[in-house]
């Protein structure tokens, strides 16, 4: 399949041609004919898939021949857990839809709220945001999402681990319940699933997630201890690669903080990177 085969809008067509793509993604082909449809979504599917442009693609399609936001509104709404990613989807927003004539902005925490509002106070088509900084601005009244017309909850389980989950439902609460709902999710935790079957309408699903294999020459290993005991753990373990380089992965920011001093009271050299700093 081709994109020219999807039925996009042809100024879409040929900004993804002149961009070099052909050739849909397994999402992509599967999600787009859904999206264009009007249906809601469940799109399972890791970051890398190419899911970006399979919302991102029909949302522009709709967007293209109608009419202008007005002032202090959005017609979409995309929420993401990180400022990274909101940045992220909007690029691609704006290389998708380079050829229409639509407008879009980001609010992400972080940075100067000031020129997101006065962003915001003509209105845009596309709205992409961290809910953390959307109800700041709706507090404020620098934008209403009673027009509203599709929402994309992108990473929604990233945004579960952060905690994000009673914003996400207050601004759900927020939009027109006729509306267009879309979320991709790498995994299908039990919130998430009641999330789905609370705000969205019939979804059709659709899983894309590769069938895991571990690597030939990696070698795997499980312990299980009380949690107390983690951390003397990772300490012996390290000891025991004297000279080796590890990489420890935790769960939040403020383990990563916690890991690396404890190791260094350890004796063993360590620092923690992560998104505060």
């Amino acid at each position: 399949m081709s994109f020219n085969a999807l039925g996009l809008a042809e100024p879409i067509s040929r900004a993804l041609s002149e961009a070099g793509y052909t050739t849909p993604t397994p999402i992509q082909a599967q999600a787009i004919p859904v999206v264009l449809s009007g249906r809601d979504l469940i799109g399972i599917a890791q970051t890398g898939t190419g899911k970006t442009a399979a919302f991102a693609l029909p949302i522009l399609h709709r967007l293209a021949p109608g009419k202008k936001a007005a002032p202090k509104k959005a017609r979409v709404l995309i929420l993401a857990p990180t400022r990274e990613l909101s940045s992220q989807i909007a690029r691609s927003v704006k290389d998708y839809g380079r050829k229409l004539h639509l407008t879009s902005t980001v609010v992400v925490g972080g940075v100067s709220i000031r020129p997101q509002i006065k962003a915001l106070s003509t209105g845009v088509d596309i709205l992409i945001a961290t809910p953390g900084r959307l109800m700041d601005l709706i507090e404020q009244r620098a934008v209403s999402l009673n027009e509203i017309e599709v929402v994309v909850l992108d990473e929604a389980d990233q945004m579960l681990d952060i905690g994000f989950m009673p914003a996400i439902k207050r601004i759900l609460a927020m939009t027109p319940a006729k509306r267009q709902t879309l979320l991709f999710s790498a995994t299908m935790p039990k919130e998430i699933r009641q999330l789905s079957d609370r705000h969205l309408t019939d979804p059709i699903e659709i899983s894309v997630i590769p069938a895991k294999k571990t690597a030939d020459r990696v070698e795997h290993s499980v312990m299980h201890m009380q949690p107390g005991a983690k951390m003397g753990a990772l300490a012996s373990l390290i000891r025991d690669r004297k000279g080796e380089r590890v990489i420890v992965f935790t769960r939040t920011k403020r383990g990563a903080d916690k890991a690396a001093k404890r190791l260094e009271a350890d004796g063993i050299s360590a620092a923690a990177i992560h998104g505060n700093k």
